[in-house]
C-alpha cells in the first residue's frame, strides 16, 4: 500500500473548554478529505497523536463512488491506530460532518437517520460524507463509546431574508467552513473574556474556497455558498459569475454539464487563470515581476473585501471584530492588502491556518463534560 503518512507536531494551547474535573477523556477524531484521511487522538485538550494519511489519485481510482471508499478508509484508520499501539478505549469518536441536508450548528450524535441521509446524498458528493459513517462504525465496537459530528459545511442558520434570491426558482443556500469559523469565533471570544453568543462577528475563511459569514450572537445569519459558486473567486472556485453569460455558456455546446461544473469548482479561480492554486508559487511570480499574477490576486482580494463589507450591512454596522482564518491567512501579501480595505469596519484579527482536528476534539470534549448541548439529528 502506497500511503504517505505524515506526522504533525501540535502545540497545546489553552482551551475555552478546559476544566478541573480530573477525568481524562479520550477522543478519536476522523476527518476524511478528497485525497487524505486525517486522524487524531486527544486526551482531554492534549493531542496524543496526529496523522495525515495521503491517498494517491491512482489508489482512489479503483472506487467508482466516494461511498465505495468506506471500508478502505475505515481499515486504514484502524491499521494506523494499531501500528501506533493506541488502545481502543475511547470515550467518543467524532467525524467530520458531511453534506447531507442543512442543519443548525452544533454537535450531533450520529444516528440511523443521519447515516441514511448521508449514504443517500447525491447532490454534493465529497469524502467528508464518510466521516460520520466511519465514526459510528468504530464507536459501536467500543463499550460506552459515543459517536458525534460537529458543525458540518451545510450548517444553515440563515435569516429568512438571506434565503431569498431574485428568482423563485432558486433559494440561497450556504455551504461554508462552519467548523473552523465557529472554532475561531470561540477562540477569539475566550481571548477577550466573552462568550461567542455575546458577539457580532464577520469571519472570512481564506482557503481553496473562500467563505464569509455574519455571526450574530452565536448564529451565522448570512453566509455564502463557497462550494457551488457564490461570493469572491478563490484559488479553486469561480465565485459569483454573470448569470446571463453562464446560461449562454451552458447552451453553447462547447462543454458538458460535468465540464462546466468543474469550471465552477476545482478548475476555476486562480488555477484557471494561472495554472496553479499554490499561493507561494504565485507570490514568487509576483515578486519576479509578473503583473498579470498580481492583477488576479489583487482582484481576488478586492472581491473578498467587498463581500466582507457587505456582511457589515447584514449586522447594521454593529461589528465587534472581523476574523481572518484559513490557509491563505498565512500570506502577508493577502492579509496586508485585505486589511487595508476592511479595517475601517471593525478591528481585524488574523488566525492563520485551520485546525479542524482540534475543533472537532474540543466539540466532543465539551459535550462529554456537559458544557455544550448535544443535538439530535431528525
Amino acid at each position: 500500500m502506497t500511503n504517505g503518512i505524515n506526522q504533525n507536531v501540535a502545540q497545546n494551547s489553552a482551551s475555552p473548554y478546559s476544566d478541573a474535573t480530573g477525568v481524562n477523556l479520550r477522543i478519536l477524531v476522523i476527518n476524511p478529505g478528497s485525497t487524505s484521511t486525517k486522524i487524531a487522538v486527544y486526551e482531554d485538550e492534549s493531542p496524543m497523536l496526529l496523522r495525515n494519511i495521503q491517498h494517491p489519485v491512482e489508489e482512489l481510482r479503483q472506487f467508482e463512488e466516494i461511498t465505495d471508499q468506506y471500508e478502505f478508509r475505515k481499515q486504514l484508520v484502524i491499521d494506523e491506530l494499531e501500528r501506533m499501539n493506541i488502545s481502543f478505549d475511547f470515550d467518543a469518536v467524532i467525524g467530520r460532518g458531511g453534506l447531507a441536508k442543512p442543519i443548525e450548528g452544533g454537535v450531533y450524535e450520529v444516528n440511523e437517520r443521519m447515516l441514511d441521509d448521508t449514504r443517500q446524498a447525491t447532490e454534493h458528493k465529497h469524502a467528508c460524507n464518510l466521516g460520520c459513517i466511519i465514526a459510528y462504525e468504530i464507536a459501536r465496537e467500543i463499550p460506552n463509546c459515543r459517536s458525534f459530528i460537529a458543525d458540518p459545511g451545510v450548517v444553515d442558520e440563515l435569516s429568512d431574508l438571506a434565503r431569498i434570491s431574485g428568482s423563485p426558482l432558486m433559494r440561497r443556500i450556504c455551504i461554508w467552513h462552519a467548523l473552523n469559523q465557529r472554532a475561531i469565533a470561540r477562540r477569539f471570544a475566550n481571548e477577550i473574556g466573552k462568550e461567542y453568543e455575546e458577539l457580532n462577528l464577520i469571519i472570512c475563511h481564506l482557503g481553496g474556497g473562500i467563505s464569509i459569514a455574519a455571526h450574530e450572537h452565536g448564529r451565522a445569519i448570512d453566509a455564502n455558498n463557497a462550494l457551488d459558486g457564490e461570493g469572491p473567486f478563490s484559488p479553486e472556485r469561480a465565485g459569483s459569475l454573470p448569470a446571463a453569460d453562464l446560461i449562454h455558456l451552458c447552451f453553447s455546446g462547447k462543454y458538458t454539464e460535468t465540464q462546466l461544473l468543474k469550471r465552477i469548482v476545482g478548475q476555476a479561480g486562480l488555477i484557471a487563470h494561472l495554472g496553479t492554486n499554490d499561493m507561494k508559487e504565485i507570490e514568487k511570480r509576483i515578486e519576479a515581476g509578473d503583473e498579470h499574477a498580481r492583477l488576479l490576486v489583487d482582484a481576488m482580494i478586492y472581491h473578498t473585501a467587498k463581500n466582507i463589507a457587505a456582511e457589515g450591512a447584514v449586522l447594521f454596522g454593529n461589528i465587534d471584530a472581523i476574523l481572518l482564518t484559513g490557509g491563505l491567512a498565512r500570506s502577508q501579501y493577502i492579509v496586508k492588502r485585505l486589511r487595508a480595505r476592511i479595517d475601517f469596519l471593525a478591528p481585524t484579527y488574523c488566525y492563520p491556518g485551520e485546525d479542524e482536528m482540534e475543533a472537532l476534539a474540543l466539540n466532543a470534549l465539551a459535550v462529554l463534560r456537559g458544557q455544550r448541548e448535544l443535538k439530535e439529528y431528525v
